[in-house]
């Protein structure tokens, strides 16, 4: 045998490409944007801080101490300080923090679910179906959100709350009315998906083996259109913050002695000029917070489409 035809069989020498999943040249995509990376890395460290913070610093944030008002910032007994009735703004602070991203993610999950399901029937099956889910979709477009959930916290606050609880009930309530006020986004999304994957080959051959169509929608048809759904849960869980934010700063939201992020600016704003960083510090987390999931959901975007290459 020549040289050349032992150096053409010899393993060294033989190309072997290495194939790659979706899934590893999207994460290869994302590891490429700077912005995106510093977001991860960002929420990463404030989901760490606020979780396991409270377990390391254990004041109570909710029980005052009169005794212990207006303790300025690097003080040995509180690093940020208190406020005029004793409570440890560090401990709000962190807090707050736990509870508005729990409401983020929660009303994220709501509206996920909800616009998946309304989008995924109306692209698939069309038709009638479609005409009425989507005249449906533009009535909830259609409703002003922060005057709707002003209306149905002051009709049914007080009833859940003697249902499930103070502190549940007010929590079930907001996220709920959030995530049912920011499905549509989703919504159109998914049906646009559905409308384009329903005539792909794998789902011809689906309905020649006759798998039922809930298994179409949901096991073939669903993971392919992955990609909207993901970066509308991540541009959902920002606006929930923001809009939980809004609710806790008109006063509607949680009560004044069970702090988030944005109850802290409604409590503290009557304090500028004493305690500048009881409001500046919740308001700067909600800012960092909000930016870095928008990044993120940026970054998210470039990487699941497969047309971009840097």
């Amino acid at each position: 045998m020549s040289t050349l035809a032992k150096a053409a069989l010899s393993p060294r020498t033989t190309n072997q490409t290495k194939v790659r999943t979706q899934t590893e040249l999207a994460w290869r995509r994302f590891r490429r944007h700077p912005s995106a990376m510093v977001a991860l890395i960002t929420l990463i460290v404030l989901i760490l801080i606020v979780t396991i913070g409270p377990m390391i610093y254990t004041v109570n944030p909710i029980k005052p101490n009169p005794l212990n008002g207006y303790v300025q910032m690097f003080s040995p007994k509180a690093p940020l300080g208190t406020d005029d009735v004793g409570r440890d703004l560090l401990a709000r602070l962190l807090f707050g923090g736990r509870i508005s991203l729990a409401v983020g993610v929660f009303a994220m999950l709501v509206s996920i679910i909800i616009g998946t399901l309304i989008g995924s029937y109306a692209g698939y099956y069309g038709g009638l179906r479609d005409f009425a889910l989507s005249r449906f979709t533009d009535l909830f477009q259609a409703l002003p959100v922060v005057p709707v959930l002003l209306l149905v916290t002051y009709l049914f606050k007080e009833p859940i709350k003697v249902s499930l609880g103070r502190e549940l009930g007010v929590f079930v309530l907001v996220v709920g009315m959030i995530g049912a006020l920011n499905w549509m986004t989703t919504a159109r999304l998914v049906r646009s998906s559905f409308m384009s994957l329903k005539a792909r080959d794998f789902v011809e051959a689906a309905h020649a083996l006759g798998v039922s169509e809930a298994a179409i929608m949901f096991r073939h048809i669903l993971p392919n259109a992955l990609g909207p759904i993901v970066i509308s849960a991540t541009l959902n869980v920002g606006g929930a913050i923001i809009t939980e934010s809004v609710l806790s700063f008109l006063g509607v939201g949680f009560e004044a002695d069970w702090p988030t992020w944005g109850s802290l600016v409604f409590q503290y704003k009557d304090f500028i000029g004493i305690l500048n960083h009881a409001v500046l510090l919740p308001a700067l987390m909600i800012f960092i917070t909000v930016l870095a999931v928008n990044y993120l959901g940026e970054g998210l975007r470039d990487a699941l489409d497969p047309r971009k290459s840097r």
